[in-house]
């Protein structure tokens, strides 16, 4: 079922200062998680080569920018916002802010488009913000990896508490 429950209601905009909250808190969880994975990684590394030759290899500096590293930590970032906007369309910093990710029928994205979005937003961050700045200017209110990926983000309201 890739329905919401506040389907066909008139669901905000999501403005970019909110937005942009969103991401601040969302980076915090991003850091930590991508330290946990390194710390597991390199536990790995040392398991598998012996603590003394990757010792070695770290005091040497060989492991600084190492590429099988990267891939890991960038599969961890597309997995945790995968994860999050295919279930729920929602990372933690979006529900604290109320906001969601949806496709134009208001429907949970599908994978393809989780991952072209997030290829959308590192390209709009590489450009120093552009694809974020882009909709002040969009008429539906939308960024670079909004229209790449046929995707928007709302405002939704707040759940009421039990």
């Amino acid at each position: 079922m890739r329905e919401f429950q506040e389907q066909n209601l008139d669901l905000g905009k999501a403005t970019l200062t909110r937005r942009f909250a969103a991401m601040f808190y969302d980076s915090l969880l991003c850091i930590a998680l991508l330290m946990v994975t390194t710390g597991l990684y390199m536990a790995v590394a040392t398991t598998l080569i012996g603590e003394d030759a990757y010792k070695q290899l770290n005091d040497s500096g060989a492991t600084i920018g190492d590429p099988i590293l990267s891939v890991v930590l960038l599969a961890t970032l597309v997995l945790f916002f995968g994860y999050f906007w295919t279930r729920t369309g929602q990372t933690l910093g979006m529900q604290v802010w109320h906001l969601r990710v949806q496709d134009t029928d208001q429907k949970r994205i599908t994978w393809p488009q989780a991952v072209i979005r997030i290829i959308g937003a590192l390209l709009s961050a590489c450009a120093f913000g552009v694809g974020y700045f882009w909709m002040l200017f969009d008429k539906k209110d939308r960024s670079f990896q909004c229209i790449l990926s046929k995707t928007e983000v709302v405002r939704v309201p707040a759940r009421a508490k039990s």
